[in-house]
């Protein structure tokens, strides 16, 4: 039997919520497909921050470093300044661990209503694959005369060839893998013109070593305009870290919205965490309202990281019934509990064949 170490860090707000409806459907999904999960319980959370003054410590990564993965709720409190969580727990989370890959993807299950009239299930099916470490995100910047009618405020985007090469030989190797075998990269190569024409040079040298992957690329803007118009001529979508933050929130509108949205960050070749991408959702906590369904994808993802291919498999396939069934995504308008929607993809599991039967 194989066995994994998860960390869980339920965080703030609904986190708690729905990582507790994601491990009730891993535990089926354990039962199920023999294998065994360790959990350990990590208070990173605004909560622990105002009480103690921590953001993320020595120790906290030495925890999470002794696990397979981290399953992550959401972090955020309305009492902490903004961009201190985020920049002090979730993006040192991702340069300390390397997690260089943020990987969305965006599916549009049956029986589910996209907000794109005539679209359909068969239309929305690709995934983004945004740097996760470097441009916009990598906090280098200035103040020139602060606080005078003088002031310049500088932001840098840091590009390093290291940093794009592995991000676009990463979606080069995920598109080699899916049936569309289509690659699009998504940038500003005609203003933008030091980082974009790096990402491009990159692309284009990358792809000599993908021979059956076709290519193309989009500027940024007509990739939004492109998902709303004709989300099908996307198969994987390779990007920057701020033009990824944007389109896969435009992504998770097209697939449903935030209630269905899952994400990853990535590294390769260690500890890896998974989300829900929708945040705390604050007003709902605490209320039963809250779509537990990324958190149960991003559990999925999890899974297929750790190897565990089949389990995830039955718990999309979990995920997509149960959603396809809810009359609405919506936090508040589902029709039922957090807990009952929870129950009902870890009731889908359980009937799964035993995993000896599927190999």
């Amino acid at each position: 039997m194989s066995g994994h170490r998860v960390a869980v860090v339920p965080g703030d707000g609904t986190g708690p919520e729905v990582i507790a409806e994601a491990v009730k459907v891993l535990k089926a999904a354990a039962d199920v497909f023999g294998f065994s999960m360790e959990y350990g319980d990590l208070d990173l959370s605004g909560e622990r921050y105002l009480r103690t003054g921590q953001t993320l410590t020595a120790g906290d990564l030495d925890f999470l470093q002794q696990h397979d993965a981290i399953l992550f709720g959401a972090i955020g409190h309305p009492e902490v300044k903004p961009g201190i969580l985020e920049q002090e727990v979730l993006l040192r989370l991702r340069r300390e661990l390397d997690q260089y890959i943020n990987l969305r993807p965006v599916k549009l299950h049956q029986g589910v209503t996209s907000p794109l009239a005539g679209v359909t299930a068969e239309d929305v099916d690709f995934v983004v694959v945004r740097e996760n470490s470097e441009g916009l995100y990598s906090g280098e910047g200035e103040f020139t005369a602060k606080g005078s009618a003088f002031e310049v405020a500088v932001q840098k985007s840091v590009n390093t060839r290291f940093g794009v090469e592995r991000c676009v030989r990463y979606a080069f190797e995920l598109a080699s893998s899916r049936p569309g075998r289509h690659l699009t990269l998504c940038g500003k190569t005609n203003v933008l013109t030091y980082a974009w024409d790096l990402w491009q040079r990159v692309f284009d040298e990358v792809s000599s070593d993908y021979p059956d992957v076709t290519t193309a690329y989009a500027h940024v803007d007509a990739a939004c305009l492109w998902m709303v118009e004709d989300p099908a001529r996307f198969d994987v979508i390779v990007t920057d870290n701020m033009f990824g933050d944007i389109i896969t929130d435009l992504g998770a509108a097209i697939q449903g919205g935030l209630g269905i949205a899952s994400g990853a960050n990535l590294n390769p070749s260690g500890v890896s965490m998974f989300e829900p991408i929708g945040g705390t959702a604050p007003g709902f906590e605490g209320t039963g309202k809250i779509n537990p369904l990324a958190a149960i994808g991003a559990a999925a993802m999890m899974l297929d990281f750790l190897g565990e291919r089949a389990a995830s498999q039955a718990i999309e396939s979990a995920v997509g019934q149960v959603a396809g069934s809810l009359p609405s995504l919506r936090a508040g308008e589902m029709g039922s509990t957090t807990t009952e929607v929870g129950d009902r993809v870890a009731h889908l599991v359980s009937k799964e064949e035993p995993a000896e039967a599927t190999r």
